[in-house]
């Protein structure tokens, strides 16, 4: 089949990692991928892999008719058994066009959850609600990553019976234990073997509540607790002035590392013994769990999204935009940790083993696959 890929843009997101691993372990289909923005990160990866990968750059929000037009050409040029399309605005400029150009054989992606007035971006909450009232006409299926995201969705008036729910999938061999990754990227910080090392990852983003992150930090200053933290992401960094004013405010600064983007991620999270999601809302299937627990490594995340589906018995679920209820949770971690080292390996083994067992690149692949085969 050629199935041809429509994504909002090739920036560093769950989405995106999930149709580059997509193509990258499909070796069945021919994969072609058209970016509504510009290449970003994944799109040279995507060309490594073999891929086409066409852009039509509508940056900050400008959806340009002369774009629209070459999105209507490559359709009809490229004439694909099956249109996927990925996110909110590829889901509707895609559909439409794609409708327009010819093409029935048309499947949705959503990758959202809740949005939030004030918070959300004002042009996505009205793309939701449009797509909601085609989704009746437009896509032949709907696949969410998330059951919360299908349910949320469908609660504002998406198609019920065209939903499908299909969780992301992972590469067990990139994401696995390694003590020596993690003992290297602890080295590279001046980390003691012996030090509590909490990380996050996650770009700054009202989103991801780096608000709610730091204050649970203090907290545990406050309660004299001997951590270091690791804050990994998209500007968090030394030149993020705002945080950093925070940091010095609550006198973390000795203990909490901003570390900016970084590549090495299975590195990071071998490194550390504890990974804390702190996101306050719009996570539908947050991939940072999944990886973290591949590495044999619990978490601590708020209530968003599926996280307590991925999670499981293996770890914390707190309320959002409780900073107390993190820091406890990172408390009752740390503690068991320290008092019974047994139990606390078991934890590592049993957060690896429900990946493996739930949530494989391997799974996630023959489930589209079957999607794309019943439209076809």
């Amino acid at each position: 089949m050629k199935v041809l890929h429509i994504i909002t843009g090739l920036s560093d997101g769950g989405a995106e990692a999930v149709l580059y691993r997509l193509c990258q372990f499909d070796k069945e289909h021919n994969h072609i991928v058209i970016s509504l923005k510009d290449e970003d990160k994944y799109g040279p990866m995507l060309k490594e892999l073999g891929v086409e990968v066409f852009t039509l750059n509508f940056l900050n929000g400008n959806i340009r008719l002369l774009g629209l037009g070459k999105l209507y050409k490559l359709i009809k040029k490229i004439q694909p058994d099956v249109i996927q399309t990925w996110m909110y605005h590829a889901d509707f400029i895609g559909g439409v066009i794609g409708r327009l150009a010819g093409i029935r054989n048309i499947v949705w992606g959503v990758h959202h959850t809740t949005l939030v007035k004030g918070k959300s971006k004002r042009s996505t909450i009205l793309i939701a609600k449009i797509n909601s009232f085609i989704s009746n006409f437009v896509p032949k299926k709907i696949i969410y990553c998330a059951s919360k995201s299908r349910e949320v969705q469908e609660s504002i008036g998406f198609n019920k019976v065209k939903g499908e729910v299909i969780s992301n999938g992972y590469d067990m061999g990139s994401f696995s234990q390694n003590r020596l990754l993690g003992t290297t990227f602890r080295n590279e910080l001046n980390i003691s073997n012996k030090t509590f090392v909490i990380g996050h990852v996650g770009r700054y983003n009202p989103q991801k509540d780096h608000k709610t992150l730091l204050e649970s930090f203090s907290i545990l200053k406050q309660k004299k607790f001997d951590f270091s933290a690791v804050v990994i992401g998209t500007n968090l960094d030394e030149n993020n002035h705002k945080l950093i004013n925070i940091l010095n405010d609550n006198n973390l600064i000795d203990c909490v590392y901003l570390a900016g983007k970084r590549d090495d991620i299975p590195a990071v999270m071998n490194g550390i013994d504890l990974f804390v999601l702190s996101s306050a809302f719009g996570e539908a299937f947050p991939n940072v769990l999944n990886e973290s627990m591949a590495c044999g490594t619990p978490c601590v995340a708020t209530d968003v999204g599926d996280s307590s589906l991925i999670i499981g018995k293996t770890g914390w679920i707190v309320p959002t935009q409780d900073p107390l209820a993190i820091a406890n949770s990172i408390v009752k971690a740390a503690e068991e940790k320290l008092a019974d080292s047994n139990s606390w390996s078991q934890r590592e083994s049993d957060c690896r083993k429900r990946i493996v067992e739930n949530f494989s690149i391997e799974k996630m692949i023959l489930k589209y696959k079957k999607v794309w085969l019943q439209q076809y």
